[in-house]
């Protein structure tokens, strides 16, 4: 059996234990014969999967107790991973959730670096640059393109350590590994979502409803 995380630039699949990252575009163009347990946030990749008859939506069966409304299937299981600390999704966009004992807080949303990318590039072709991720955060940029990337990593690095105070903060997504760098109680776990999609076909398998 194959679990699979899709999102809106990448799908991630645990195969035989082993972690497999794939564009989109390359996902799209794969061939499965065993049975695939997803959960899938791009509108667009959902729609055809609904004729795959190997393919198996694991969403509707995964529950979790929020009072956040409108919270997207990927985001809810990150937090499921988590019993205590704050959580941070850096992908496209980056999520940012406090877990309390097992009860969601709250949480909020960031641009991903793509999308700062992309915000700054809108404004002018002279701020088409890419981010920097080496800039240094203690000293004032001399330079545009440090200029941007320091706006936008240090204002990530500060909001999410607002939020985190003395807490663990726990990373996943693409960006997850980069940013947890900057955090001394940081944990980067690239298989949380995964986690929680074996777990839920496991409950279900017991129950005898999968």
């Amino acid at each position: 059996m194959i679990f699979c995380d899709i999102g809106n630039t990448n799908a991630h699949l645990l195969i035989k234990g082993r972690l497999h990252v794939k564009s989109i575009e390359e996902f799209l163009k794969l061939s499965f014969d065993e049975k695939v347990y997803y959960i899938c946030v791009n509108d667009g990749v959902k729609s055809l999967l609904f004729a795959k008859e190997n393919f198996f939506d694991l969403e509707p069966y995964i529950t979790f107790d929020t009072r956040y409304c409108g919270m997207g299937i990927d985001r809810i299981c990150v937090c499921k991973a988590v019993n205590d600390g704050v959580v941070v999704d850096a992908g496209s966009a980056i999520t940012v959730d406090i877990m309390k004992k097992g009860v969601h807080i709250g949480g909020y949303i960031l641009p991903g670096l793509i999308a700062y990318n992309r915000a700054y590039a809108s404004i002018s072709s002279r701020l088409e640059l890419n981010i920097n991720k080496d800039v240094k955060l203690d000293k004032m940029p001399k330079n545009t393109k440090d200029a941007i990337s320091y706006a936008t990593i240090k204002s990530i690095k500060l909001m999410i350590k607002n939020s985190a105070k003395d807490r663990k903060v726990y990373f996943s997504g693409g960006d997850g590994k980069y940013l947890s760098g900057f955090f001394k109680n940081a944990i980067y776990d690239e298989m949380l979502i995964l986690k929680v999609l074996q777990k839920t076909f496991d409950v279900l398998k017991d129950c005898k409803e999968i």
